[in-house]
């Protein structure tokens, strides 16, 4: 056996990678855990630690902590920054003068990342401002525009398990990457692999290395003091707050920007509000899985009498709402209905306001095409545009940069999964704002003797009911995934979609895997078309749209539905019981879980 395992060894490609790793990590711990490997002969490890790379893609990166080009660790860090170093350089002249901005998230080995990714950019005589501490994810960008860099990098993996961790790029205009900069930058990290002579050196006392935090955090706190239209109301309001970080950032900035918005202290979930990179007290570091994750701050809120519930995810980008009902029971809100209300608000602020030179005509809202269109219903009565782009919020940054620059107001953006964009300056969803925002117009509410919940029922009375029920399947194989789509694409024959689900009827079908829309006239989406990811929309003659795609960063199969109602013609009832109908047909004849092999998201 063991002469099997050393043949294996044999191999060129092993060998090579295994000799690059050898010579280039200098990290003692990962550069050991490779030795030990090789050692014992696990050839096996060694193939899937070395042959396989962590992938750079519009995301960046993001995966396991861990030694092998597979995984997030201090080498791979300096590869992909001296890519993306080597990228911007050839792409932007200025950047010498310009820079980068850095930030990192309190996960494991945050810090040593950021710095590492600093020591590559400095090595280029390229400035760099690096957050001194950790900081929310949307500080980035924000530094990104207010500072006018030329890129950011945030090292985070959001609310991914304590395993993981991801380096995210932004462009110089403050959103994420697109393509074809990704495709740039990864071919650039693999013309760069070998680390320079100063890529493991992280000085300090380098003269082109500068600390935004202070003035990043005066000039948020300016740009969130313009948002805050309510300053004696929120400084009077009875209503109490409970809020948690979720073991991440999230804790110091919400309570330093309570005095733009003359807000009193919010009740801190006690066990949470340190930052952890262990996330102790939950299973998964995710406000959007739901109650599991907001138990104790349930607790701490049944404790102080608050009755509205704040959280981030650890880097603070995305908010959770909950509020307590008039019948003791806890309504936690879903993205969608924390969008509604959010969009709702920025309108009603930017009317309240009355800015004269600002026509409603040139106002616009985005969202992501798998969330909610109830702030399209908002925009066809109230006068502003709706726009939806492709899921992923560097689509809606993207979109927003775009319309600013062609002289457009872009009040507010939101995707599904708990991420908001209140204003446009952060082009990114940020949960700062959005946490601080939230509560302002819970204490308005207040003033008009409303709940949350009794303000989302009259935007539904007024611009008609909008239900949702959206869900995923665990799946870890990708030939699963594969023949699932597949055979969606060749239902009745090749190239064949379903004509029904159930009783219901499929009137439209737009596949931006394939490629495919029979709503327009050639047959071709109007949304960009991505041979990357498996994405099926579902259109049905009883008013219910469905969309089925794979997840970027994680092993789901998620399904969106929704079902939109005319304004005070259909008891949410009757588009309850519909939608459910749906969604049990489209679980059986499209998922076939028990076929594939697949689980449900577990409660």
């Amino acid at each position: 056996m063991a002469q099997k395992q050393n043949t294996q060894l044999e191999d060129p490609a092993l060998q090579q990678r295994l000799a690059e790793w050898l010579q280039w990590d200098q990290n003692e711990t990962t550069k050991a855990e490779i030795a030990r490997l090789l050692a014992e002969n696990d050839v096996e490890q060694l193939k899937s630690r070395l042959l396989t790379r962590l992938a750079f893609g519009t995301a960046g990166l993001r995966g396991s902590m861990g030694p092998g080009f597979a995984h997030m660790n201090d080498l791979v860090i300096i590869q992909t920054s001296q890519g993306l170093a080597k990228y911007l350089l050839q792409s932007i002249p200025t950047i010498k003068d310009s820079g980068v901005v850095i930030g990192f998230d309190n996960r494991h080995n945050s810090a040593r990342f950021a710095q590492l990714t600093a020591a590559v950019f400095l090595s280029q005589s390229i400035p760099v401002f690096l957050y001194s501490k950790i900081c929310p994810t949307p500080f980035v960008p924000f530094a990104v525009l207010q500072l006018r860099c030329s890129a950011g990098v945030m090292v985070t993996a959001s609310h991914n398990p304590k395993e993981d961790n991801g380096y995210k790029v932004y462009w110089e205009n403050g959103a994420q990457i697109t393509a074809p900069h990704d495709k740039g930058i990864a071919a650039a990290i693999l013309e760069n692999m070998a680390p320079w002579a100063e890529s493991w050196s992280f000085k300090k006392d380098h003269p082109l290395l500068k600390d935004p935090l202070k003035d990043m955090l005066a000039a948020y706190k300016d740009k969130l003091k313009t948002m805050c239209h309510y300053g004696a109301i929120n400084a009077a309001t009875p209503v109490k707050f409970v809020y948690t970080p979720m073991h991440g950032v999230g804790q110091d900035y919400i309570m330093d920007g309570l005095s733009s918005f003359q807000l009193k202290p919010f009740v801190s979930v006690e066990l949470q509000k340190n930052p952890d990179p262990d996330f102790p007290t939950v299973k998964y570091p995710n406000p959007e899985e739901g109650k599991s994750a907001l138990d104790l701050a349930v607790a701490a809120a049944e404790k102080s009498g608050a009755r509205v519930i704040l959280a981030n995810d650890p880097d603070a980008d995305r908010l959770a709402l909950a509020e307590k009902l008039e019948s003791g029971t806890w309504k936690i809100f879903s993205g969608n209905e924390i969008g509604t209300l959010l969009g709702w608000w920025m309108w009603h602020s930017f009317e309240e306001s009355k800015k004269d030179n600002i026509k409603p005509g040139d106002c616009y809202m985005i969202a992501s095409t798998v969330s909610s269109k109830m702030l399209r219903s908002l925009a066809t009565i109230e006068g502003f545009h709706f726009e939806e782009t492709l899921t992923g919020f560097k689509w809606i940054a993207n979109r927003a940069d775009v319309l600013r620059k062609e002289g457009k107001t872009v009040l507010f953006g939101f995707e599904e999964a708990i991420g908001f964009m209140c204003g446009d300056f952060v082009l990114d969803k940020d949960g700062v704002s959005a946490c601080l925002i939230a509560a302002e117009m819970t204490a308005w509410l207040e003033t008009k003797g409303l709940t949350i919940q009794q303000q989302l029922e009259k935007l539904f009375e007024k611009y008609g009911y909008h239900i949702t029920n959206n869900s995923y399947f665990l799946c870890y194989e990708a030939d699963v995934i594969e023949a699932m789509f597949e055979r969606l694409r060749n239902y009745e024959g090749t190239k064949s979609y379903p004509k029904t689900c159930g009783k219901f009827h499929v009137k439209h079908v737009r596949d931006l895997t394939a490629g495919f829309d029979d709503s327009q006239k050639d047959n071709k989406p109007i949304l960009p078309v991505s041979k990357s990811s498996q994405m099926i929309t579902f259109t049905f003659e009883e008013g219910i749209v469905a969309t089925l795609r794979t997840s970027g960063t994680e092993p789901k199969i998620k399904y969106y539905t929704e079902i939109c109602g005319k304004p005070g013609k259909e008891t949410r009832e009757e588009l309850e019981q519909r939608l459910n109908d749906l969604v049990t047909s489209l679980v059986e004849e499209y998922f076939q879980p028990e076929k594939n092999n697949i689980r449900p998201k577990a409660d």
